[in-house]
């Protein structure tokens, strides 16, 4: 039916390995927009995942991959970056530590779960 607007498609990725999975979630991401740019995104991390958000974090196994960089472009395309304060406070880490695009959730297992459940959120671990 003309007019009639669609659901917007909303996903959650999931990072708890920044090594294993920040690379290549990234990527994944800019696909992601590239081929449906009004997906609303969100990923949380927590663990060792939130290590690709902070300052001057780079890919050990290609260390001309700046994470920040990346992260910037696609916040600028709509793309939220949550980092949980449970790892913050179990890993002795301050906000400070993490650049300015990462945003904070109390609880990144808490966050993914509502996101799913309550606003019926796509879920995709890479």
């Amino acid at each position: 039916m003309a007019g009639t607007a669609l659901a917007q498609d909303k996903v959650v990725y999931h990072i708890d390995d920044a090594e294993a999975q920040a690379t290549k979630a990234l990527r994944n991401i800019r696909n992601h927009l590239d081929t449906a740019p009004d997906t609303k995104i969100i990923v949380v991390a927590h663990a060792n995942g939130v290590d690709f958000l902070m300052n001057d974090a780079k890919d050990k196994k290609n260390p001309n991959i700046d994470y920040a960089s990346l992260v910037s472009a696609l916040k600028a395309r709509g793309v939220k970056f949550e980092v949980c304060e449970i790892t913050l406070k179990n890993r002795g880490l301050k906000k400070d530590q993490f650049i300015m695009d990462a945003d904070f959730t109390p609880s990144g297992v808490v966050r993914i779960t509502q996101l799913q459940q309550r606003d019926h959120y796509a879920y995709i671990k890479p």
